[in-house]
């Protein structure tokens, strides 16, 4: 992508559908990358408003009358966004950099390694002849963080229009999302999560945007978010085949995140990180090879000799050490820091309100819950304002949410057009059938944990720019990681880029464990559920599936205990102290053996 060099070694990744909605307008003049979900058309329109009137913008509401309305929304909000953030960028830089203390803070917030920091400093030393040369080649190595957009691949609801016709199939949530960013002017990247979407993979093929320009370049970037090497090469090889060249890989522990979670079959990161870095090469040979033989079929314009292919990691990362070894061990373009911002008022929104519950919170209070429509583990806090709604709602016999968004709307049990399963109407149904016996007290209970993440997770990025969400719907929704428990405080922004970078240590809570050790903890108490809820069902398959998972842990331990006997990755004392949890847990994983199903109907 035609940028100047990354300045920051880290990125803020997207979180919820708010918390990072309008984090470039607040972090991207600094140079630090972060990104914005795009599902939410509601929310980006009001958060034009909100924003069109602050940095005094015309504003021309967008209804939902409007053909290809989504799309519109999307597109009108990064480019205002993109604007803002041009504005921002150019006055920093082009400002008296003597009195300019936004450029200072671009200076103060860097890394003590980079180049920029030393070609100032030969600036104020040099000859006064020399300035403005210096001056213009210091600018050149200066950048704006990316503005990059997140599209949750499994959200992808076909939609009608308001006669109730099915509108094609370029018109449903992900692909409508996906125009919206193609038309805009952020020459940033698309992140996919949750997976391969084949049509909407397909549809990229319709934008020139994301193949190379005659320089070899591309003014959008396709971001994959991955869990393991071989949903790289996949998804990497379908895209690249139709000559979409993918600049990164992002890497996500499956559990040590926020928002949902998808475990993998008990890989645990290390080994994951330990395979990309011996195929890096034969990754990257291979999509290149494809993704060039595909342009030249095509007659289109070929990749640069050296196109942009980054690796990188997030997920649990909590202090400078831990960022600096994955880095340099495994040969990383960069990590992701996410959780811990949501505690910097100056890089996301979150409300007033939920900031004081987050801090108040124990680690206890952290939890894997059934509350996504998608039915994917969700992570979650008890002590929420949404979570608080949704009990209620319970206590007073009326469970579920409205549905106003329909973003999640995937269940046809009781109705010919699908309904959201956190939605009243789907749990009054359910209700019902627990009333007559047809259904569980368990299944009935994971029914109810369902909660509207549509309405919750937007209402914090509405509640913190001082406006009120539509509806009056002020209930709040917070997905972190579990790595939030160990982090108190609010934090200005340099405070936590500074820990981030080693330059001072946050106030941590000092039982923190090492994040390999967290993630570990995380999937054997992921395993445990899994037993519980497998050992009723006595078939051959479970039985496997419980065997590989088990298996794969105590690989991935032993993975471990080797590397921390052959390197220094981090003090003396946290590795004496890594060493006793990784054989107390090994050996807690070994003792599962004997609650495997035995018994073969």
């Amino acid at each position: 992508m035609n940028y100047p060099p990354l300045v920051h070694t880290f990125h803020i990744p997207v979180m919820g559908l708010g918390y990072t909605v309008d984090t470039p307008i607040k972090v991207a003049k600094y140079g630090i990358s972060s990104v914005i979900s795009i599902m939410d058309d509601h929310l980006l329109e009001d958060m034009r408003k909100i924003y069109s009137k602050k940095y005094v913008r015309e504003f021309v509401p967008i209804a939902d009358t409007q053909e290809d309305y989504r799309a519109k929304r999307i597109t009108a909000y990064l480019d205002l966004t993109q604007s803002i953030v041009e504005e921002q960028f150019n006055k920093l830089v082009n400002g008296d950099w003597t009195t300019n203390t936004e450029f200072r803070k671009y200076l103060e917030l860097l890394p003590e390694s980079a180049s920029i920091l030393s070609m100032v400093q030969k600036i104020e030393q040099g000859p006064d002849s020399k300035q403005f040369q210096l001056k213009e080649e210091l600018k050149s190595k200066l950048g704006m963080g990316s503005i990059d957009v997140n599209i949750m691949t499994k959200v992808d609801k076909l939609n009608s229009d308001k006669a109730g016709n099915e509108l094609p199939r370029e018109y449903s949530d992900a692909l409508s999302a996906l125009r919206g960013f193609a038309h805009s002017n952020v020459n940033g990247s698309v992140v996919f999560s949750a997976g391969m979407n084949p049509a909407l993979y397909s549809y990229l093929a319709q934008f020139p945007a994301f193949y190379p320009n005659q320089f070899g370049e591309l003014s959008k970037g396709v971001i994959l978010k991955v869990s393991d090497y071989r949903s790289a090469l996949i998804q990497g090889k379908f895209l690249a085949k139709k000559g979409i060249w993918v600049s990164e890989f992002r890497i996500e522990s499956g559990l040590n995140c926020g928002g949902h979670a998808f475990a993998t079959d008990g890989f645990l990161i290390g080994p994951i990180l330990e395979e990309f870095k011996t195929r890096r090469i034969e990754l990257y040979q291979t999509l290149y090879e494809t993704c060039q033989k595909t342009l030249e079929e095509r007659e289109l314009n070929k990749l640069s000799a050296t196109p942009p292919f980054r690796i990188t990691y997030q997920g649990g990362i909590g202090t400078a050490g831990e960022d600096v070894f994955l880095r340099e061990f495994y040969g990383l373009d960069g990590t992701g820091w996410g959780s811990p911002f949501l505690l910097v008022p100056e890089a996301t929104s979150v409300d007033d309100d939920t900031l004081k519950r987050l801090l108040s919170a124990k680690k206890s209070d952290y939890f894997l819950s059934y509350a996504s429509p998608l039915g994917v583990p969700f992570n979650n806090i008890r002590t929420s304002s949404g979570e608080q709604q949704r009990l209620a709602r319970i206590e007073k016999s009326r469970p579920g949410s409205p549905c106003y968004k329909k973003f999640l709307l995937n269940n046809t049990e009781f109705t010919d057009n699908p309904i959201c399963t956190a939605s009243r109407q789907y749990q009054g149904l359910k209700a019902k059938q627990f009333e007559i016996g047809e259904i569980s007290a368990e299944e009935i209970e994971k029914v109810k944990a369902k909660d509207c993440l549509c309405e919750g997770l937007s209402a914090p990025a509405i509640l913190a720019a001082g406006e009120i969400p539509r509806r009056n719907l002020t209930a709040v929704t917070i997905c972190p990681g579990p790595n939030l428990a160990y982090f108190k405080g609010i934090f200005p922004l340099k405070e936590m880029v500074d820990h981030i970078y080693g330059k001072l240590s946050l106030n941590v809570d000092p039982e923190r464990p090492h994040v390999f050790v967290k993630e570990l903890q995380l999937y054997v108490t992921y395993l445990k559920k899994e037993f519980e809820t497998k050992i009723t069902e006595k078939t051959a398959k479970k039985d496997a599936y419980l065997e590989k998972f088990r298996n794969n842990l105590i690989d991935g331990v032993s993975y471990y205990q080797e590397l921390i006997n052959s390197i220094q990755l981090d003090s003396e004392d946290i590795l004496q102290k890594m060493k006793g949890q990784f054989l107390s847990i090994k050996k807690e994983i070994k003792s599962f053996r004997s609650h495997l199903v035995t018994e073969i109907p």
